[in-house]
């Protein structure tokens, strides 16, 4: 089915909107879909839950906190994140092809609230919104690392709670003056402050990205290929070295200590083909 729709996908508009885990990304979401709906766009949402280590079961509760706008008819589906890396379920760029071809023009992609290295998200939305609050520590902590490099625009949200004031002074002061020039907002989604705002900025982004989405668009495609080809070349080497007799023996003599685990990949590595 993707490679009948592939030709005509490419044309929506991917919101992505991460951060840590508590900012309160699933309310916010659900707030804000109305608002765009006022503007005259029909969105949908795709919520990456993490997945565990362990058992590789996932809750898949991010639906949850969007009753009023499910109610209102905007499709929302949960989607595990499978130990994807960078937050990004591998099958997130053929939900956005299908949801596309459904005609949804503006498609919401909420990831899994991992904190700093959530970084992904921004190679494969247009529009990129990473969410703070004051309850996630202290605010040079809060708005280091990756997430202060990939926002288009900046959200404090739970603005109603203590530190909120603080936490936007230190986000402006740390990301506002960068390269990229984000906007920075405050939203609350108990008051229902600043989501109006908030929906106003995306929809003059959105006709912004618009006129840029072709140039863009080729730069996915590349990035996309790239991670197919290498995670079919990882499965293919993951399955030889499952029933290979050099590696057997190689991880044998790394286990006795007879060779250290960097000679004997580099051994390995040169038989593969």
């Amino acid at each position: 089915m993707i490679k009948k729709i592939f030709k005509s996908s490419g044309k929506s508009i991917v919101i992505g909107i991460t951060g840590p885990a508590g900012a309160g990304k699933s309310s916010l979401i659900d707030k804000t879909v109305l608002e765009l709906k006022k503007h005259g766009y029909k969105a949908a949402v795709l919520a990456i839950d993490p997945t565990s280590h362990i058992t590789g079961g996932a809750i898949l509760g991010d639906r949850v906190r969007m009753s009023e706008s499910t109610d209102s008819g905007t499709y929302i589906r949960s989607m595990a994140s499978r130990g994807a890396t960078g937050a990004i379920s591998h099958a997130v760029r053929n939900s956005i092809r299908v949801l596309e071809y459904a005609g949804f023009d503006t498609i919401i992609i909420e990831s899994v609230g991992a904190g700093q290295t959530e970084v992904e998200i921004s190679k494969i939305a247009d529009i990129t919104v990473v969410v703070f609050n004051p309850n996630t520590g202290d605010s040079i902590q809060t708005i280091k690392a990756g997430l202060t490099e990939i926002g288009d625009i900046y959200l404090v949200n739970k603005s109603d709670l203590t530190g909120a004031n603080q936490l936007f002074d230190a986000v402006r002061d740390f990301i506002g003056m960068s390269e990229k020039n984000p906007s920075i907002m405050m939203t609350s989604t108990k008051s229902n402050k600043g989501i109006t705002e908030f929906a106003k900025k995306l929809n003059a982004l959105i006709t912004v990205k618009k006129k840029t989405k072709n140039t863009e668009e080729k730069s996915r495609l590349e990035t996309e290929l790239r991670d197919i080809v290498l995670n079919n070349i990882k499965t293919k080497v993951e399955r030889m070295l499952e029933t290979n007799i050099t590696y057997a023996n190689y991880l044998k003599k790394v286990q006795s200590k007879i060779l250290d685990p960097f000679e004997a990949a580099e051994r390995i590595s040169k038989l593969i083909k």
